[in-house]
């Protein structure tokens, strides 16, 4: 919930240095103003008072909102997020809320282990399926350009090992016999 949520970040949000006067100056109001109103007028310009320290303000502040439900903590973050946008993002609470599922897969890293091979096993993979295509397209007997295959086959040593195409040889010499 968004109270629990606001109770995780009271301490980062109240040390030092983390949220200026202007800011929770422009949270306050927001609060004051917005639809529901989740501070009062009497209660905005108590949060607002100038002779409090902004620590005691905004302590004073966020334990109000947490006594007041979820819906009025909800509104604190939004208002905390229209603001303050880093700081919004810096906060534990959403941190906790970014990590990622142990059963959900890293798309990045998912793509990083399809791709690590290099290019010399891309050129393998291609290299074997255009043989196939080439086996395949020779083999059929509706075409006629087994004698072309044959002088392609002749320089395969070099693409394929010498046993591969001693077998390709053989069923091709098969293929024109018939």
């Amino acid at each position: 919930s968004y109270c629990h949520r606001l109770q995780h970040d009271m301490y980062f949000l109240t040390s030092t240095s983390r949220l200026n006067e202007q800011v929770v100056d422009k949270i306050v109001l927001q609060l004051n103003r917005v639809y529901p109103q989740i501070l009062t007028n009497e209660e905005a310009e108590k949060f607002r008072n100038p002779k409090a320290s902004l620590h005691t303000r905004l302590s004073d502040l966020l334990k109000h909102l947490q006594k007041k439900g979820d819906r009025h903590c909800q509104e604190f973050y939004r208002a905390l997020q229209i603001n303050d946008e880093q700081l919004f993002n810096d906060l534990p609470s959403r941190k906790v809320l970014k990590t990622p599922d142990p059963t959900e897969i890293d798309t990045d890293k998912e793509q990083y282990m399809l791709n690590d091979r290099g290019p010399v096993f891309f050129f393998a993979c291609f290299s074997m399926a255009a043989g196939l295509a080439l086996f395949w397209y020779c083999c059929n007997s509706e075409t006629q350009v087994i004698g072309r295959a044959r002088r392609i086959l002749g320089f395969s040593p070099i693409i394929i090992g010498r046993h591969v195409r001693n077998i390709c040889m053989l069923y091709l010499e098969d293929m024109s016999r018939n």
